[in-house]
This record gives structure tokens, sequence and C-alpha cells, in this order.
């Protein structure tokens, strides 16, 4: 993967990040710059914009080892169903937050590809329960455990402690609801 640059000017992993305090040429002693922006956000604003732009790749790519006709957008849709077990469309759509169109495009692409199952809901015979495949379970745990590697080497230099933290800070941004705006404003 090619190095992304930051603002900074820097590679990413080349040289540490500029720190959010006070310090710097052109901040106030109360963390905002000349223009009036709270430097933490713009720094948070810039580090979330690589790593949306690096899961984005991250994404592709284990969408493409599960299934080569898999989209992107659909893999998420396997982790849920995985960790979740069957549930219903509208669920998903919920979860995920696409509209039931989308929705509905991508668990038939899911289905055509062998990788989920449809199966009557045994409370409202009407709905239907979406549900990996033993194909779909087998290929997306292969990714999973693959991926799980990489992160394990990735952050082979972290203190176990900070890569719980990491995921208690990145769950509590997931569960902080809808912020109105996901960094990506087409429903894939």
């Amino acid at each position: 993967m090619a190095a992304d640059v930051h603002e900074s000017g820097g590679a990413s992993g080349a040289e540490p990040r500029p720190d959010t305090n006070a310090d710097r040429e052109g901040v106030d002693h109360e963390g905002a710059d000349r223009e009036g922006a709270d430097v933490e956000f713009l720094a948070l604003e810039r580090e979330l914009t690589v790593f949306l732009r690096r899961a984005r790749a991250s994404s592709g790519e284990m969408a493409r080892a599960v299934h080569p006709d898999l989209e992107p957008a659909a893999y998420g849709l396997l982790v849920r169903l995985e960790e979740g077990g069957p549930q219903r469309a509208t669920e998903l759509a919920a979860y995920i937050g696409v509209g039931k169109a989308t929705m509905s495009r991508q668990l038939r692409a899911l289905e055509e590809l062998g990788l989920v199952a449809r199966d009557p809901d045994p409370v409202d015979g009407r709905a239907s329960l979406m549900r990996l495949t033993e194909e779909g379970r087998a290929r997306y745990r292969t990714v999973r455990d693959a991926r799980r590697a990489k992160y394990v080497q990735h952050l082979a230099g972290w203190d176990r402690r900070e890569v719980a933290e990491l995921a208690r800070l990145l769950g509590q941004l997931n569960d902080s609801g809808d912020s109105g705006d996901s960094g990506d404003s087409s429903e894939s």
C-alpha cells in the first residue's frame, strides 16, 4: 500500500503526527487555531480521513478475498451476520445505515454468490431471516483470521491495554450515534 501523506508533510509511519498542544505556531493556549477551529478536532478529522481511506481500501481487499465478485460495501453484512446471527433485512439496513432498496440489492447479490441464504422468520411467516451459508461462513472466517493476523503484526509494538483502549474508543465513537455525516454520502 502506498504511504499516505499527512498535512505534516510526512509519510505515514515515517514521522510522528503533529501533536495537538498549544505550543505550535498559530495556536492559542485554549486549543484553537487562529481561525477559531479546535486543534484537537482538526487532528481528529485528519486522522479519521486517513483511517477511513485505508479502511475502504482494506474492505475492498477483504471483499475480493471472500469472493472476487463481492462488493466492498457488502462485506460488512457478512461481519454482522457472523456476529449477530440470522437477521431481517430491515434490521441489517438499520444497523449498516442504508435504505431498504440498497439492502435488498446487496442481499440479493450475496445470495447469488452463495454466501447468504434466506429462511422464513419463525415469529412472522411473512418475513425472512438472512443467514450466512456454510460456504459464506467459511470464506468470511478465512479472511477475518488473516485480517486479525495482520492487525497483530501491525500493532506488535503496542501494549495490549492500548489495543483494548483503541477498541473501546472506536466502539464509543460508533455508539455515539449518527452524526449526520458518516464520511460516505453514497448508499452502496
